[in-house]
């Protein structure tokens, strides 16, 4: 059951949220203020492991302590702006951020667990043609306490779901926001004194912002996943304008030296345009592009939105794509259409808020 209420924006003034804290920054103030810094590891289990809200609530720790705490950093919650829940139990949450920003994520019920797709940027900069993000335009990064926030909300707000599985897949290309984002990923797949999450469970997915690729394989165990979408320049040229910048071969590449944890696979996302992309010459190309590499492939059906000039392929198209793919031995698993009887499309609510937010706006000071 989902536990909805409005929620006030808990910045409290110009106290910096202590979720943006990294172990090592947080043992250091600690360390400043003459306090051990196996604390933090009490301070952050407080925080990511029994969700509190306040610093008081840290009993384990001296008054003293809790009182400097609470001085100096806030725990903010994001403020819930709307939530909309799909018959099928998905649940699409728009938050307000302390700037007057929105974002979105959707928890998502899969067959023995939950999944929940966060955000990482207010808007994007990738322009690709198909996603209602992209429509907005770029605003600014999430910081990585409002990522992290994303997670550790909904585990409140919905305490009976069974939340196993993240997915960097909502609004924003997470591999341009690469600090906040590894910070961010860092504290959910923590044992000790994070969120627990399993860093397999845990997937980044990106356009092909290839620079920093290499450095998620690096700095992290979690799972990747690559929105291609074309098997030819020429469309994918078309559909996300940072193939100009990382053409196909420049990306695949990229895929083949990743430095893929053992049993791991790269996850190839497609998203079928109807007469776009979706031919069987494409399902055939699709699998000669990936058979050097570890990969599977989720086919996703175009979800429409308004103003939208793509259009869904029929069933028997999509059947017959993954059919292809299936016979050259590549797994090709089609993602359900959750949540489409909502604001099914990535950016919607956000986009709707904005819109209201700029009319009101409008509104109270008119031009002259």
């Amino acid at each position: 059951m989902l536990k909805i209420c409005q929620e006030k924006n808990l910045s409290s003034g110009d106290r910096p949220d202590i979720k943006n804290l990294t172990p090592e920054e947080l043992s250091a103030w600690l360390k400043d203020n003459g306090v051990d810094a196996y604390r933090t590891r009490q301070i952050f289990k407080w925080i990511y492991i029994r969700n509190a809200d306040r610093f008081e609530d840290m009993t384990d720790l001296g008054k003293d302590l809790r009182a400097r705490l609470a001085a100096t950093f806030s725990i903010p919650r994001l403020a819930v702006q709307k939530v909309e829940t799909a018959g099928d139990g998905t649940s699409k949450f728009l938050f307000r951020l302390s700037d007057g920003a929105h974002i979105e994520s959707v928890l998502i019920p899969e067959r023995d667990h939950d999944t929940l797709c966060i955000s990482s940027q207010v808007g994007c900069a990738m322009g690709c043609a198909f996603c209602r993000t992209a429509r907005g335009g770029f605003i600014r990064n999430l910081t990585a306490g409002e990522i992290l926030s994303q997670v550790r909300d909904i585990s409140r707000l919905a305490p009976d779901r069974r939340l196993t599985n993240v997915v960097f897949m909502g609004m924003g290309e997470p591999l341009a926001n690469y600090e906040n984002v590894v910070n961010a990923l860092k504290m959910m797949t923590e044992n000790d004194c994070g969120m627990k999450f399993s860093s397999r469970k845990v997937t980044v997915s990106t356009a092909g912002w290839v620079p920093k690729m290499m450095d998620l394989g690096k700095d992290t165990r979690v799972s990747l996943a690559v929105s291609l979408n074309a098997t030819q320049n020429e469309t994918r040229d078309l559909l996300m304008p940072v193939n100009h910048r990382y053409p196909l071969e420049t990306l695949l590449e990229a895929c083949l030296q990743y430095p893929l944890p053992p049993t791991r696979r790269i996850t190839f996302e497609y998203v079928l345009l109807a007469g776009i992309n979706d031919t069987p010459e494409d399902a055939r190309r699709l699998s000669k592009l990936l058979a050097p590499l570890r990969a599977k492939v989720n086919l996703i059906p175009f979800n429409a939105f308004e103003g939208a000039a793509f259009h869904r392929p029929e069933e028997a198209r999509i059947l017959n794509f993954q059919n292809i793919l299936m016979k050259k031995n590549l797994t090709a698993i089609i993602r359900s259409g959750k949540g489409r009887d909502i604001s099914a499309a990535c950016g919607q609510l956000a986009a709707n808020a904005m819109m209201r937010r700029a009319e009101c706006r409008s509104k109270c000071h008119p031009s002259p």
